[in-house]
């Protein structure tokens, strides 16, 4: 799950976007005023909201780890729960799996990173100063006496004139990079405010595999990477990945995170100062720079191979000329299983994270099978796995979809659900990008409430769940989150609760069904995601993504004949 900060005060209320002839204009706007069956919105209620939620977060799910006994039982409830409702199976051979294969490889041993400068060695403590894994099926993995070189940002990006690399080879060395993208007052340059996917901590080390390198360390900063350490920590656990046919072995030898304390006195060894290296690393002039230092590291692994799933089920389209064309909802239903305790807790439940979010899903498909004529497309409800390992299970479908991605309308994204009470706003990340806000924006309005931007875009949430996959292959994909504007509580009251669950229960035990949830939030925001994909269901023409928009090309070239 993403962890989104406070969102802007000020409303976005966005203009329906131009739909080019006046026709086609007419036809868009049917479509965002058609009747959603009164059926259907009262069929999402709190109570099967909360009763989802308590069953996926409960203990005997063990935190619905992939490619455990969780999962097992995570699958048959979710199945029950489709044929409960009357939806057919998701996959066209008859089931409501499909089957995902990844790895799982654990770090077995307690390994120490160390830097060596001529006779000065400096260890740093695992978890503690350091994360580091590898992604290759091999049962060791090991830096040895690896030359660490600095390239800022790590940022290739033509269109910008940028590049942090500059020819150096760092063919077997170790590179050392900064999160985020280079924060440039310029803001016609990568995203501007907004965090490009050069940002992603998934492209450094994607260009770490691109250049060859050995190994791959990223400097953590809570402020520029949008969470803190205590999250990068919780990934010394089981790590998974989807399997390729060279077994991962094109990827870095060693991936991994330092804390920024260490990265300062790591530069300081060096000769450097962080501050300064950063700040020339801002530039377009900046040149990488070797640290005259080499690591060592050396992790032991314990290998399984895991086949996880996606949950799916559909509901056919009433209209015969349309029901091969699909909507899809998306919620992932992992966590991370049994793992280090906390206060004497090892079951990380993830009640909000995401078993409020399958629940919502469950829920709209309770209102979807409610309806006495369904919409004219397919519905697809597709709950996810593996996202809290990288968004496997999503980057899965979308290279293997069960349904061809030409025909898909757009994917709705649920990454949890409202658990504070009703808000008078909806927090769209990405807000702008595609026609899809315009059916969110008409969808709210008929709640009386208006759509907000995420207020930090530059720590790139965009990128941060499932719906990502879809989008970079070219689907409108339609990523909400909670509003904070919450009626009848005083200004900074989402502020506090937001802090409170990022500091206290993401990704922790602690994320659990808490006394003062409300999700009378939670049922609105699931009205207007049912609204929104009924519409787009019986719209005359698929929503499109903006001019300019990064992934537009992309669908164009899609949609070729």
């Amino acid at each position: 799950m993403k962890r989104s900060a406070f969102p802007l005060l000020v409303p976005a209320l966005l203009a329906l976007a131009a739909c080019g002839p006046k026709e086609s204009a007419s036809n868009a706007n049917a479509a965002l005023a058609a009747s959603v069956p009164a059926e259907a919105i009262a069929a999402i209620d709190t109570a099967t909201i909360m009763q989802h939620i308590r069953v996926l977060a409960a203990d005997s799910l063990l935190g619905r780890q992939p490619g455990s006994l969780g999962e097992t039982k995570t699958l048959v409830y979710l199945t029950s729960q489709f044929q409960a409702l009357g939806l057919k199976p998701g996959n066209t051979d008859g089931t409501y799996v499909q089957n995902v294969p990844l790895v799982g490889i654990t770090v077995k041993n307690v390994p120490s990173l160390t830097f060596t400068k001529g006779g000065v060695t400096k260890a740093l403590k695992w978890r503690d100063d350091f994360v580091a894994w590898t992604k290759h099926v091999a049962p060791t993995a090991a830096l040895k006496n690896s030359e660490l070189v600095f390239v800022g940002y790590g940022v290739e990006a033509p269109e910008f004139q940028w590049d942090d690399f500059k020819g150096v080879d760092v063919t077997g060395k170790t590179i050392v990079v900064l999160v985020n993208d280079p924060p440039l007052a310029d803001t016609t340059q990568f995203g501007g405010p907004r965090m490009t996917y050069y940002g992603r901590w998934t492209y450094k080390y994607e260009q770490g595999m691109r250049h060859k390198a050995a190994g791959v360390l990223i400097v953590h900063e809570t402020e520029r990477a949008g969470y803190p350490f205590a999250v990068v920590q919780g990934r010394v656990s089981e790590q998974f990945d989807l399997v390729t046919p060279d077994k991962n072995m094109a990827r870095s030898e060693v991936e991994g995170w330092i804390t920024l304390e260490q990265a300062k006195a790591l530069f300081t060894m060096a000769g450097q100062n962080f501050d300064s290296l950063k700040a020339k690393a801002a530039t377009k002039e900046f040149k990488p720079v070797p640290f005259g230092i080499t690591a060592s590291v050396s992790l032991e692994n314990s290998l399984r191979t895991v086949d996880s799933h996606n949950a799916m089920a559909k509901l056919e389209g009433s209209d015969p000329k349309l029901k091969d064309e699909y909507v899809i909802y998306t919620a992932h239903w992992d966590h991370f299983g049994v793992g280090a305790k906390v206060n004497g807790d090892s079951i990380y439940n993830g009640a909000l994270d995401n078993a409020s979010g399958v629940a919502a899903l469950l829920t709209i498909a309770k209102g979807y099978a409610a309806m006495t004529t369904p919409p004219k497309r397919s519905i697809l409800f597709l709950s996810v796995t593996a996202e809290e390992q990288g968004l496997l299970g999503s980057a899965y479908y979308a290279v293997t979809p069960v349904y061809p991605l030409a025909k898909t309308v757009a994917v709705i994204n649920i990454d949890g659900a409202q658990q504070w009470g009703p808000t008078k706003d909806l927090t769209v990340i990405g807000l702008g990008a595609s026609e899809l806000d315009d059916y969110a924006k008409a969808a709210a309005g008929e709640q009386g409430r208006v759509l907000r931007p995420d207020a930090e875009p530059e720590k790139g949430f965009y990128y941060r769940s499932d719906h990502f996959n879809f989008a970079k292959v070219g689907v409108p994909a339609f990523d909400p989150e909670g509003g904070i504007d919450y009626t009848g509580k005083p200004d900074g009251y989402g502020r506090q609760k937001r802090d409170e669950y990022t500091n206290n229960d993401y990704h922790k035990p602690t994320d659990e069904i808490k006394k003062d949830w409300d999700l009378t939030g939670a049922v609105l925001d699931a009205k207007l995601l049912l609204s929104m994909g009924y519409r787009l269901a019986g719209a005359e023409k698929f929503p499109e993504w903006r001019v300019g928009n990064e992934f537009r090309a992309a669908r164009e070239k899609m949609m070729k004949p």
